[in-house]
């Protein structure tokens, strides 16, 4: 279970209980012998010996401890107090309410009759309750000032839907906080407080420059109790916690518990290089798995939320899919590596004939793709408006390998794009007509666990497909078959095979027959679902 970390102080209370625990002695008598002493002259059975230095024999090498003179070689961190004693006026608590509106319950309001002498007294007795009425909700979270003047960093969902935010400082001074602007897609918010005084500031560090074993600290208000450290190290790197589209989390077994969320992760220098977000729980407690926004991420969001009052993040105009090793294999690129274009946004930066289905971008901005998640990060991260080169793998010839092109975008702005696509979603609602039947080709054609028919006005209206949809249309999928396995469901229809476009059943079957007798083992599709997206999927030949 992933919780997020703040603390709800009406849904969630803490209960605190005295144990006594009893202690007993691991040797509490003295276990008899079973068998008799031998007498001081009896022979007593010697334990095994090592075998004698053979020069020929295998051995196991020891390494030696390193150890100074009246120390321990095996020496945990440095104490952290003194770095601990100067981060903690950084560090605030977060605290918000929020009126939430009661429903009645379907209890009918109670009243008197009309003209009835209890009227006055019923009016008088209920004037404050209509059945439904307000419940204020609070909740603690964590932040931490990164301007003296007073610039607080937080979650996003620690401050979502609060009508006041307040910001408790360790010397018990609170300001009522003013929000500049949030981020859901990073979970991130900053807040603005007047202060009388400079406040005390923390700056950010290079959370690329943390290695997986490097020691780090959390300071926050877990379950309302402010200004609680911990220490661990860098559990690991990169992780997809599945929280949102740009998800490269620190995980870190430093303990974070509800309430840490929005408190800052700092390395051993006293640099934020991560803001603790969510932790992994059966019970939502802390059991050493945490994660933190990394520092890098975070930077570029704040800045802008700082400046704009909301993100304005570049737009490539693209859909992507992951390249499995059988789609690498399918596409001719070799390894498994980069992101491959499955559709291009109409009207989008894009939408210029340059990028093409089926095209594996390997490079962006002069930055290595490894993965699909790298690609939407990186191109978030990089300026509207800015022209990047592209690297990407194209096959020419389905008999050819992939070649190296590259390309030139020129980038839009991603939260223009997504009411582009909104529209365009919405207006394609489908005042579609189907097309008139035409002659089929052929009769239907089983193949790969799959039934296929070539696309036609009756199949259209039947699948509720575009006017506009091409290729061949799969119109049932056998139970357990490789295609089933596969997600390939009835209504999608084949684009390509083994890169090559089709429009009937009669290409595909002879299409996966050459594959075959090519000695091919799997056959790449190309598929669109009803809507129009498209997937590449690896079905295996039988």
């Amino acid at each position: 279970m992933i919780v997020c970390l703040r603390r709800s102080l009406i849904a969630a209370t803490a209960g605190f209980a005295l144990v006594t625990l009893s202690i007993v002695p691991t040797t509490a008598t003295r276990a008899q012998p079973v068998d008799p002493v031998p007498e001081p002259d009896a022979a007593v059975p010697a334990l095994p010996v090592p075998p004698v230095d053979d020069p020929g024999a295998a051995r196991t090498a020891i390494a030696p401890s390193p150890q100074m003179p009246g120390s321990s070689p095996y020496k945990g961190p440095e104490s952290v107090a003194d770095l601990a004693e100067k981060l903690l006026d950084a560090v605030v608590n977060i605290s918000t309410s929020q009126n939430v509106e009661m429903p009645g319950r379907g209890i009918p309001k109670l009243e008197a009759p009309e003209g009835s002498p209890l009227k006055e007294f019923f009016d008088d007795l209920l004037k404050e309750d209509n059945g439904a009425g307000e419940r204020r909700l609070q909740s603690l979270g964590s932040g931490f000032v990164i301007d003296p003047s007073g610039i607080v960093i937080t979650n996003n969902h620690v401050i979502a839907d609060a009508d006041k935010i307040t910001v408790n400082f360790p010397d018990g001074t609170q300001l009522e906080a003013e929000l500049l602007g949030t981020d859901p897609k990073t979970d991130l918010a900053v807040l603005t407080v007047k202060p009388e005084a400079p406040l005390t500031a923390v700056q950010f560090g290079d959370s690329e420059s943390l290695r997986i074993g490097d020691w780090v600290m959390a300071i926050g208000n877990p379950f309302g109790l402010g200004g609680s450290v911990s220490v661990g190290i860098v559990s690991a790197r990169g992780r997809n916690i599945n929280a949102g589209p740009y998800d490269n989390f620190i995980q870190t077994d430093a303990a974070i518990n509800r309430g840490n969320s929005g408190g800052p992760l700092f390395d051993l220098y006293g640099n934020v290089v991560g803001i603790n977000t969510a932790i992994i729980s059966p019970t939502g407690g802390s059991i050493g798995i945490g994660f933190s926004i990394p520092s890098k991420l975070a930077v570029n969001v704040i800045d802008q939320l700082r400046e704009f009052g909301e993100t304005r993040r570049g737009w490539l105009g693209i859909r992507l899919q992951a390249v499995t090793d059988d789609i690498a294999d399918g596409l001719g690129i070799g390894k498994a590596r980069g992101a491959v274009v499955m559709g291009i946004v109409p009207g989008g930066p894009s939408d210029n004939g340059l990028l093409k289905v089926g095209d594996v971008i390997v490079s962006f901005d002069g930055r290595d793709i490894e993965t699909s998640r790298d690609l939407p990060r990186i191109v978030a991260e990089t300026p509207v408006g800015k022209t990047v080169p592209v690297e990407i793998l194209r096959k020419s010839d389905a008999a050819d390998p992939a070649q190296p092109i590259s390309v030139e975008v020129t980038l839009g702005r991603l939260e223009d794009g997504e009411k582009l696509m909104e529209t365009a979603e919405n207006s394609s609602g489908s005042s579609a007509k189907p097309l008139g039947d035409k002659d089929a080709g052929m009769a239907s054609i089983d193949i790969l666990g799959m039934t296929l028919s070539d696309l036609d006005g009756a199949l259209r209206e039947q699948f509720s497909l575009a006017d506009d949809a091409e290729g061949v249309v799969i119109t049932a999928v056998q139970p357990n078959s490789n295609a089933s396995e596969k997600g390939i469901e009835a209504g999608a229809t084949i684009r390509e095979v083994a890169q090559e476009e089709v429009t009937s059943a009669k290409q595909v079957e002879s299409k996966i027959a050459k594959l075959k007798e090519d000695g091919r083992k799997n056959a790449l599709l190309l598929l669109a679902s009803a809507n129009g997206d498209l997937r590449f999927v690896v079905v295996p030949i039988d």
